[in-house]
């Protein structure tokens, strides 16, 4: 190989190398800011954070003042899957100190946001946050993940089949493990196992209703997860 194009190729490998070293797949800088200025707990505050994706930081977004005045930090990122989560779950959860950490994840994975999963994929990651949570003394709430008859973004991939296939696996886990299980599906799917627009315009991201029906839910898992500290 001629040496100009011997050293074209190392310059494009160099390149292609870097690219890949500068991309922030799960988007640590996301809160790395807002983490730096949260600190830590007062005394006796009953804190919590929010991991997920669109649906929990749509909620902050949608309904501001259920988070205004409690001990509740929105970390959610949208379009983000279950492994991204892994990456960032020490930065974005454990290290705030919650007690508690509610968790809902996987629709992405089934949308193959980050490329093909498996249910048991999308499980095994749920359960290292779970136990990296349980290891920190961090009580877990495993939300299910919402209805979807369909993505809009691609269709075709069947959520009303996976997603219950998937929170199956969910709940047995959390029951194994003394984990609460937070069951939003079964108080919101309609006949499809999908989203009514009443509580979803695209049938995957909630509306104000549907944040309507989830508040009550996941303050009497808090309360719950609080309860059994």
């Amino acid at each position: 190989m001629k040496r100009p194009l011997l050293i074209a190729l190392f310059l494009m490998i160099l390149g292609t190398t870097s690219g890949i070293q500068a991309q922030d797949w799960p988007n640590l800088e996301q809160f790395k800011d807002a983490n730096d200025k949260v600190g830590l707990p007062l005394e006796n505050e009953n804190r919590v954070v929010f991991m997920g994706n669109s649906i929990t930081i749509g909620w902050l977004n949608k309904r501001p003042e259920f988070f205004e005045g409690k001990p509740y930090i929105n970390r959610g990122i949208s379009g983000q899957t279950t492994p991204q989560m892994v990456l960032r779950f020490r930065q974005d959860v454990i290290a705030l100190q919650p007690k508690v950490v509610v968790i809902l994840a996987g629709t992405n994975d089934i949308a193959g946001n980050t490329g093909p999963s498996t249910l048991e994929m999308i499980l095994d990651n749920i359960k290292s946050m779970s136990e990296l949570a349980a290891a920190n003394n961090i009580a877990v709430v495993l939300s299910s993940v919402l209805p979807a008859f369909d993505y809009p973004w691609r269709p075709g991939l069947k959520p009303n089949e996976k997603i219950p296939a998937l929170n199956k696996l969910i709940k047995d886990y959390a029951d194994e493990n003394g984990y609460i299980y937070l069951d939003y599906f079964t108080a919101m799917a309609d006949a499809r196992n999908g989203l009514p627009k009443e509580y979803a315009s695209d049938e995957v991201h909630p509306t104000v209703a549907g944040y309507k029906i989830m508040e009550p839910m996941v303050e009497a898992a808090i309360a719950e997860a609080l309860n059994e500290k």
